[in-house]
């Protein structure tokens, strides 16, 4: 009969009061060496993974006894990554904490719709365990994150916002969700969305509407505004949105968090409500959102490039923002469009970040690029291309009934002739070709990304031309950030618009990260605390 581990190891330690000679411990180990020697075939081969586990079980333990060393609800996903990689806060802390915090104040905001908590305390687990075993962690590894509901996510209702989709579960996840899931992150739930992201508040047939978190009796924006409104109320450090006139940055405007929307082109959109092959497709980019700028280059580095899936992305090197030197950046900023004048709020806050930027040696000058006066009349015929015609695929494709759905009054719309059609894509790339050669003599262009704090709910239609500051750049092809720089009276959070080039998110990036450390970037809504 085998004896079993216990045994075989006591036979090897001496007799309890066994009494060594002064002098003689030396030896006595060697001979305690010498009999393991000769018995060592008769030992267990897994007693150094046992060993092993042993030491994680115990390490496990200390970490419950003592409190995380970073404040989860105002940390950044770069933070809380580099909190995990040191052993002072697990994954699963992390995303237990996300789970709480979300079910603390969604009550209050509805932005996460769908939550996948079993599934995503499983993964952390997971990934505790590879790090455990010496895996390399990638740059999100652990890190909870919310995804806006018109990506489809493998497993998890994806509804698009439309009744159709209300109980559709992919079996795949949109590209942008793939690589940030391949990056490490921990995806928790779904963020609210208007219906086929083609709204600037968030609010559909399926979920109903997102408050902001600021005031509940004001909207969030959209259409990311689920997104933006669980990043700023201190649920994830991480979400990854749309924009196709300005879904990202206006958010992240009215909810005080930073965005990007990066060049058409940068990121994939197969597995987007608004794929390929749409007039709307050539207005929308991928893009994160969240409360520090940090983590919008990182994200944005792991979104980007081809794919094989869509066939207009490009692969264009994406800069370095920590290789701009702002003291080198020639920089234009402007307070009013000629189509909706800013509150004065807003226009201090455009102020206040082209003081920073001169303060940190670029050049700066008023000066309001040509054509963005043209731009809202302008956009709303390139959206609206297809006409009704257009929206009726959308819902035929999603199988929602014409009557359900918030969009079936562009239904009537007629599709316009084609001599019409042509004569508004001929104005479009009018435009884009002005701005690119004003372009030659500025970096980045300043302004603001409404003329607007965060508005009363079902107030946008009657404040479209405010909207104009975003849709510019949407029929340029630029991209731009949105970074917090300033409070309203009412104490509703003011962002502005940071805008360059083609392919130079970097520019843009690069000023957002010296305007948050300047200004102070996000803070936490006190009805959220």
């Amino acid at each position: 009969m085998h004896q079993g581990l216990s045994g075989r190891l006591g036979a090897l330690r001496p007799p309890r009061g066994r009494h060594v000679p002064a002098g003689g411990a030396a030896h006595e180990q060697r001979a305690r060496a010498r009999a393991l020697d000769a018995r060592a075939p008769l030992l267990p081969r897994p007693l150094p993974q046992l060993r092993a586990r042993l030491a994680r079980r115990a390490q496990l333990r200390r970490r419950r006894l003592r409190s995380p060393r970073v404040d989860l609800a105002a940390a950044s996903a770069l933070d809380t990554a580099r909190a995990i990689r040191a052993g002072s806060l697990s994954a699963r802390e992390a995303v237990a904490a996300a789970l709480a915090r979300i079910e603390r104040v969604n009550g209050a905001l509805n932005a996460v719709v769908a939550l996948r908590a079993e599934a995503a305390l499983q993964e952390a687990d997971a990934a505790d365990a590879a790090l455990a075993r010496g895996g390399a962690p990638g740059p999100l590894h652990g890190v909870p994150i919310t995804v806006k509901d018109s990506f489809d996510t493998a497993g998890l209702v994806t509804t698009w916002g439309t009744p159709g989709r209300r109980d559709f579960v992919p079996d795949a996840d949109a590209t942008a969700v793939a690589r940030l899931r391949g990056a490490g992150a921990i995806v928790v739930g779904k963020t609210n969305t208007p219906e086929f992201t083609l709204g600037f508040e968030t609010v559909n047939p399926v979920y109903g509407r997102t408050n902001n978190p600021y005031d509940p009796t004001r909207t969030c924006g959209g259409s990311s505004g689920g997104a933006a409104a669980i990043v700023a109320a201190g649920g994830v450090p991480l979400d990854v949105g749309s924009d196709t006139g300005g879904s990202i940055r206006l958010p992240a405007h009215f909810c005080g968090v930073a965005g990007i929307r990066p060049t058409p082109g940068r990121v994939s959109r197969a597995g987007h409500a608004i794929g390929p092959g749409t007039a709307i497709d050539a207005l929308t980019s991928i893009g994160p959102l969240a409360r520090r700028s940090e983590d919008l280059a990182v994200a944005l580095r792991l979104l980007a490039g081809p794919d094989g899936r869509d066939p207009f992305v490009a692969p264009v090197p994406l800069g370095d923002p920590a290789a701009i030197d702002v003291a080198e950046l020639r920089v234009a900023f402007f307070l009013d469009n000629g189509l909706a004048a800013p509150d004065p709020a807003v226009a201090d806050a455009v102020h206040d970040a082209a003081r920073a930027l001169a303060d940190a040696g670029a050049r700066v000058v008023e000066r309001r690029p040509p054509g963005v006066e043209r731009t809202e009349p302008l956009f709303m015929h390139v959206i609206l291309l297809d006409g009704g015609p257009g929206i009726a695929r959308l819902l035929d494709a999603a199988g929602t009934k014409h009557e359900e759905s918030a969009l079936r009054g562009f239904l009537a719309l007629p599709a316009p002739p084609v001599e019409q059609r042509i004569e508004w894509v001929a104005q479009w790339d009018g435009l884009r070709a002005e701005l690119l050669a004003w372009s030659r003599d500025f970096d980045l262009v300043v302004c603001p990304p409404n003329a607007h704090a965060a508005l009363p709910h079902g107030s946008a239609d009657a404040h479209m031309r405010g909207f104009s500051y975003t849709m510019t750049w949407n029929l340029a092809g630029w991209p731009g950030a949105v970074v917090r720089a300033g409070t309203s009276p009412e104490g509703l959070p003011i962002g502005v618009q940071l805008v360059a080039p083609p392919w130079r998110e970097d520019v843009a990036l690069a000023a957002a990260a010296r305007i948050e450390a300047a200004l102070g970037g996000w803070r936490p809504p006190a009805r959220a605390a």
